[in-house]
C-alpha cells in the first residue's frame, strides 16, 4: 500500500466493520486511462485492482511521439511496461484477464440486506472478485457492463443496412460519474480517448472523483471532500505545530453550520486530514532516496545501469 494511504485507518476508526469487498476499486482496462486512475486511487490508500486484457488500443500505435516527458518518443512496449510499473508501485494489483461481466452484488460485499451497493467482476476464466466501485477504462465497447441493466448505456446506429448497438460515449459526466452509484466511466468517453496523454488525464480526473466520493461517504463535508495528491519540500514547514494548527483551523472554517456529524467524528476526520497534509511534506533525504529509486526503476525497464559511471566502474574492480 502506498504511503499516501496511511491515514485511511484514522478515517474509519469508529465505523462498524462492513462486510468486506475484495477491493475498494476495480478498474477494467490497463492502458493509460486505467493505470492513471489506479495510480490516484492506489496512492490514496484504496485497495485497487486493474484488469488488463493485454490488447489496449494503444498497442495499435507504431510509436508514441506526443506523450509529454519523452522528447525522442517511446516505443509502445516500453511505455506499456512503465505505466504498469507505476500502477503497481502505487499499490495496485494487476490482473492479466479479460473482464466479461460486471454485475451488481445486491449489497455490501454480497450482503443483499446491506444498503451500500457493490459489484461482482467476472473474468473470461471464470474468476470473480467483488469491489465497492468499478471504473470502466476500456476504450473499445462496454459489453461487460450490460448485466447492470441500464439500457441508457447503449445507443443504436445503422451500419451496412443493419441496426447495431454501441456504448454511449456520453453516458458519464465529465468527472466520470454515472447514474449507477459506484460506477464510473473513464473510457470510452467522446473524443477524450483518442490520444494517449488525454486518456491518462481523464483517468486521473476519474480517479480523483472516486476518491472524492469515498471521502464523502466517510463523512467529509463536501467542501473538504476533494483530495490533492502532491509532494512538497519539508523546508517549507517553518513550524510543524503551527502548520498543524493552521490546517485544523482551515478544516473547521470549511465545515458547514448544518453539518450533522458528531464532534467526535469531526475531530477524527480533522486529524486524519491533518496527517494526510503532513505526509505531503518530505525531507531532502527522502526526495533524494525517491529520486534514486525512480531512476533505478526506469533504468531497469530500459535495460541499463542508472548508477554514475564511476560507481559502475568501481564495482568491476581493477583490470
Amino acid at each position: 500500500m502506498a504511503d499516501a494511504g496511511r491515514s485511511e485507518e484514522a478515517e474509519t476508526a469508529t465505523e462498524p466493520q462492513a462486510a468486506a469487498f475484495d477491493y475498494d476499486v476495480a478498474i477494467v482496462g490497463g492502458g493509460p486511462t486505467g493505470c492513471s486512475a489506479g495510480v490516484f486511487t492506489g496512492r490514496y490508500g484504496l485497495d485497487t485492482v486493474v484488469f488488463d486484457r493485454g490488447r489496449s488500443s494503444l498497442q495499435r500505435c507504431a510509436y508514441l511521439e506526443n506523450y509529454l516527458g519523452f522528447p525522442g518518443g517511446v516505443d509502445i512496449e516500453t511505455f506499456y511496461g512503465l505505466i504498469h510499473d507505476h500502477a503497481e508501485a502505487a499499490g495496485c494489483d494487476l490482473v492479466s484477464e479479460l473482464v466479461e461481466a460486471v454485475e451488481p452484488t445486491g449489497g455490501d460485499g454480497g450482503d443483499p440486506d446491506a444498503t451500500r451497493p457493490g459489484f461482482a467482476v467476472t473474468t473470461q476464466s471464470g474468476e470473480t472478485v467483488t469491489a465497492r466501485r468499478v471504473v470502466s477504462a476500456a476504450r473499445y465497447g462496454g459489453d461487460f457492463l450490460e448485466p447492470l441493466g441500464d439500457d441508457e448505456m447503449f445507443v443504436t446506429y445503422e451500419h451496412d443496412g443493419e441496426t447495431r448497438t454501441k456504448f454511449d460515449r456520453d453516458y458519464a459526466d465529465i468527472e466520470g460519474r454515472t447514474v449507477i452509484a459506484g460506477l464510473y466511466v473513464a473510457a470510452p468517453v467522446s473524443e477524450v480517448n483518442l490520444q494517449a496523454i488525454m486518456s491518462a488525464g481523464q483517468g486521473a480526473r476519474v480517479g480523483r472523483s472516486v476518491i472524492t466520493d469515498h471521502r464523502l461517504e466517510r463523512g467529509y463535508p463536501e467542501a473538504l471532500a476533494r483530495h490533492w495528491d502532491w509532494v512538497r519540500p519539508e523546508a517549507e514547514l517553518a513550524d510543524d505545530a503551527a502548520a498543524r494548527d493552521d490546517w485544523r483551523e482551515r478544516f473547521d472554517s470549511r465545515v458547514p453550520d448544518d453539518c450533522d456529524l458528531s464532534e467526535a467524528r469531526l475531530r477524527e476526520l480533522r486529524e486524519a486530514d491533518v496527517e494526510r497534509q503532513r505526509e505531503m511534506y518530505v525531507s531532502e533525504e527522502v526526495v533524494e532516496a525517491r529520486a534514486e529509486r525512480g531512476r533505478e526503476r526506469l533504468a531497469a525497464r530500459l535495460g541499463f545501469d542508472a548508477r554514475p559511471a564511476s560507481d559502475s566502474e568501481s564495482d568491476a574492480g581493477p583490470e
